[in-house]
């Protein structure tokens, strides 16, 4: 449900301001202070970037979190100039070799192969300047019920090329082996992130060298069917008590399960009408602004906020209870971002809040097919 204080920021926004992204910056102030205090005191608690990297989301978050993790070059000066003193990592896939040079500056560098780890050993002897390393590994370790599975195929190093880095870090004077990085899984339960972490940590204790930090990654699960049934931080937070301290550090670093809850995409409803026996609501906008519910496959949550004026001589298109499917203005039938929803009474005119949109929404999104009018931002 839309928040009270941002359903009042809505009411005042004029149409012209519309579509527009509205965040709860209070909120989510609130939502990470949660997560901290769920979260054992060495446990320590990085933002992925990547899930929304609006500077006022940053800047809320700096006061709570120990640092922030990026995944490209552009991410990292985004971050850095919005944040000049907190801690950064920098990971992803497929590092250029100006990304390698900018990394060496940053906290830690999560390295994804033995080529990556040799490349950036040249890039940190260049700079003469030592620099610490996570292995980003692929165990082979039942992940749960997972949405979306990130192990093996492009991310990452397998078990077997880990004696290969290993001898390129003790021959390497620049490099230092700092610890292990797993990302296993996204849209996990806090019982199956739990249990993953505890076999994660086993996992790393059988290995052939002392490790000091172990980054669990991220992937606490977003249920975008049902918004109400959050992550159970505190659950989670109980489970990871001891299984770190006192020789292994212990680090996540969530960004989906942070910023979701605290955005809103409203659009006008443009028009209502029927078609082979279904009924579509029209907005101004789509999902060039939202393509979360493409990109997962599901409905986006909504409300309807009704506004009583209408101008036209004619009657008002409208559907009363009944099921509607929310579409947006591009030239494509995948542009739908919720189907066959019942809903009490949708009008032209009318506006629609889509609820978790602070998260992996307008950063992802197609933004320039078609060329319409980009939404306006707003920080409640």
């Amino acid at each position: 449900m839309i928040t009270p204080s941002v359903r009042s920021y809505v009411d005042r926004l004029p149409d012209c301001a519309l579509p527009a992204y509205v965040h709860d910056l209070a909120g989510l102030r609130a939502h990470v202070t949660g997560i901290r205090a769920a979260l054992p005191a060495d446990v320590e608690l990085w933002y992925a970037a990547k899930a929304n990297p609006a500077e006022p989301i940053l800047r809320v978050l700096a006061d709570t979190v120990d640092g922030v993790e990026v995944a490209s070059g552009g991410e990292l000066a985004h971050v850095r100039a919005a944040l000049p003193t907190t801690p950064i990592a920098f990971g992803g896939p497929a590092k250029t070799d100006a990304e390698l040079d900018a990394a060496v500056a940053v906290h830690r560098i999560h390295v994804e192969s033995p080529h990556e780890l040799r490349r950036l050993g040249v890039a940190a002897a260049r700079h003469r300047t030592p620099v610490h390393v996570l292995l980003r590994m692929n165990p082979a370790l039942p992940v749960g019920t997972s949405a979306l599975a990130m192990d093996g195929g492009q991310f990452g190093i397998d078990p077997a090329d880990l004696p290969c880095c290993l001898d390129i870090i003790r021959r390497d004077p620049w490099l230092r082996l700092a610890g292990i990085h797993t990302h296993l899984a996204s849209g996990l339960t806090a019982t199956d992130q739990a249990a993953l972490a505890h076999r994660i940590v086993d996992w790393v204790r059988t290995l052939p060298v002392p490790v000091a930090e172990v980054n669990l990654g991220g992937g606490m699960g977003v249920d975008y069917r049902n918004p109400a049934a959050r992550f159970d931080w505190p659950a989670f937070g109980a489970a990871l008590r001891g299984i770190g301290a006192p020789d292994l550090r212990l680090r996540i670093e969530p960004g989906r399960s942070v910023t979701a809850y605290c955005g809103w995409y409203v659009a006008v409803v443009a028009d209502v009408k029927r078609s082979g026996g279904r009924t579509f609501a029209l907005l101004h906008g789509g999902t060039h602004h939202l393509r979360t519910p493409v990109a997962k496959g599901h409905d986006q949550p909504f409300d309807v906020l009704p506004v009583d004026r209408w101008d036209w001589p004619w009657p008002r298109p409208s559907a009363i209870d009944e099921a509607v499917t929310i579409a947006g203005q591009l030239c494509t039938p995948k542009d739908v971002l919720a189907r066959e929803v019942p809903v009490a009474q949708l009008r032209a005119g009318d506006r629609v809040g889509f609820g978790l949109a602070g998260a992996y929404a307008w950063n992802i999104s197609h933004q320039d097919f078609l060329m319409h009018p980009r939404p306006t931002f707003h920080y409640a």
